[in-house]
């Protein structure tokens, strides 16, 4: 025997009905600390920081965070260094 069963419901009501967390409250404040940095409010070291306890990649993930704010830093100009 097959029965199939249809669910129309919000991502917010499947969340609490398969008892998963909400992550909205941490991902606004992980947005608001990107435009802030991006914006010059914070600096670079304070969002390596940040990005380190968040990373689920561990050292690998930071490398490529530091990678990617080397190529766009590069990109603006503002990663050149005098010499």
């Amino acid at each position: 025997m097959k029965f199939n069963v249809d669910v129309e419901c919000t991502p917010e009501e499947a969340r609490a009905f398969l008892g998963l967390p909400d992550l909205k409250p941490v991902h606004d404040m992980y947005i608001q600390a990107v435009m802030d940095t991006m914006s010059g409010q914070a600096n670079l070291e304070q969002m390596e920081r940040m990005f380190r306890g968040l990373s689920p990649l561990g050292d690998a993930g930071m490398k490529m965070f530091s990678n990617l704010m080397d190529i766009g830093l590069g990109a603006t100009g503002a990663g050149k260094k005098e010499g």
